[in-house]
């Protein structure tokens, strides 16, 4: 695995992160609060994140991969979240 994309990994295990913290932490009625909120700071860790590399080729195409990710892992949080809501 380059380089590259272990700066977008990054970006999607924060995400994953995140998300953990959001189920095991927040309110049953804050859950999409704080999943927002959660992508926020992916979005902010991404731009850092590919900026600290130095590199500006391929820079919009890591920046999408690392959005792109988070958005799915945190979708997915979200279903779950929304699945324990209906039991």
């Amino acid at each position: 695995m380059s380089w590259q994309w272990k700066s977008v990994v990054v970006v999607w295990l924060f995400a994953l992160v995140c998300a953990v913290l959001t189920g095991w932490l927040s309110l049953p009625g804050q859950h999409l609060t704080w999943i927002g909120l959660s992508f926020a700071g992916c979005t902010i860790g991404t731009l850092c994140v590919q900026l600290a590399t130095g590199q500006k080729e391929g820079y919009v195409n890591r920046v999408t991969a690392s959005l792109v990710g988070a958005v799915t892992v945190l979708a997915a949080a979200t279903g779950v979240f929304a699945l324990i809501g209906l039991v």
